[in-house]
């Protein structure tokens, strides 16, 4: 049975935009939770920007910090502390002017926010190194940076322009300060998509997003150049992997006969034990955690299911209490 339940979920974060692609951290004495808002939905817009909240508690946010690039969307912002900063990375892509549909995965490009002390922000940056690649979630260990990004196979440039799934590619890159970076090792050769990084003792986990295919657990040891990965039973859409005690947590959009839905997950070897699934629906998932202590935590996740239960505006931010039995 599951060592770990629900205590509550609220709505978090409605203004009427679609809210959506979450992640949390704790930095300095304050905890921290960003997602992308936009008011014209999930797709590819240059309305969007990415919104940093914070809070002492996990009870009362404000907002601190919220910014965008010029024609360009921003979304999947991810929080990594490091180098005595919190820094905020987010994938941007190219927006044509007048054709959202024009777009290449080699325009991809990286940039970031930073602060020092988590009031005042700097940026937005562009992160050196990261042209052509998606980049998602980040770690640090042992003075280093890394940092997922997807990107097409020898940045081909195909006729459809978009991301057939046989040709991406996803890549660990790495980086001293955190702001310019470089490949270092490629995780998935095909089907290269989300995927998030729990450094452990005596090497590195990933689970990875597979396009529609069941997702992957990867792991690799020191210096992180050769990986081995495994099917696991189920696909997971915008993947949390987390370490929180002894456990490990892995959240993420779950395929349910009615439709997809926010889950939370141990991993236990190369099993998924399901924990609960979250008050969801419509476009969601996307979860973020932050520990309050031993017995408590916070998770962060979207959901268009009280709002348009599509892709379009509005979706909302929800926070869930997890409690340990």
């Amino acid at each position: 049975m599951p060592s770990i339940r629900v205590g509550s979920v609220r709505q978090l974060f409605n203004d009427g935009s679609h809210n959506a692609f979450t992640d949390m951290c704790r930095f300095g004495d304050r905890l921290y939770l960003t997602f992308r808002s936009c008011p014209d939905g999930h797709m590819l817009f240059t309305t969007s920007r990415i919104v940093v909240l914070s809070s002492t508690d996990g009870s009362d946010w404000k907002q601190v910090h919220s910014f965008s690039v010029n024609n360009r969307d921003v979304r999947d912002p991810h929080f990594l502390a490091f180098d005595n900063k919190l820094f905020l990375y987010t994938g941007a892509w190219w927006v044509t002017p007048g054709n959202a549909e024009d777009r290449d995965v080699n325009d991809h490009l990286g940039f970031c926010a930073w602060s020092e002390d988590g009031e005042d922000w700097h940026g937005p940056r562009m992160l050196d190194g990261t042209h052509g690649h998606y980049i998602w979630r980040a770690a640090a260990h042992d003075g280093t940076a890394f940092l997922n990004g997807r990107r097409i196979r020898n940045f081909e440039v195909l006729a459809r322009r978009d991301e057939p799934p046989e040709w991406m590619e996803s890549w660990l890159l790495h980086s001293a300060d955190g702001f310019a970076w470089t490949p270092l090792s490629l995780i998935q050769p095909a089907h290269g998509d989300e995927t998030a990084l729990l450094f452990e003792e005596g090497g590195l986990l990933a689970v990875a997003r597979a396009g529609g295919r069941p997702a992957q657990i990867c792991r690799s040891r020191p210096p992180y150049t050769d990986w081995m990965c495994a099917d696991l039973d189920r696909h997971i859409g915008g993947p949390l992997l987390v370490r929180w005690g002894d456990q490990v947590l892995v959240g993420g959009r779950k395929h349910t006969e009615d439709g997809p839905v926010t889950a939370l997950y141990e991993l236990v070897g190369t099993e998924l034990m399901e924990i609960a699934v979250l008050p969801s629906g419509g476009d969601n998932s996307y979860p973020g955690f932050v520990e309050l202590g031993p017995e408590r935590a916070l998770l962060s996740y979207y959901s268009s299911h009280e709002g348009s239960g599509t892709g379009l505006a509005p979706s909302n931010i929800y926070l869930a209490t997890l409690e340990k039995l």
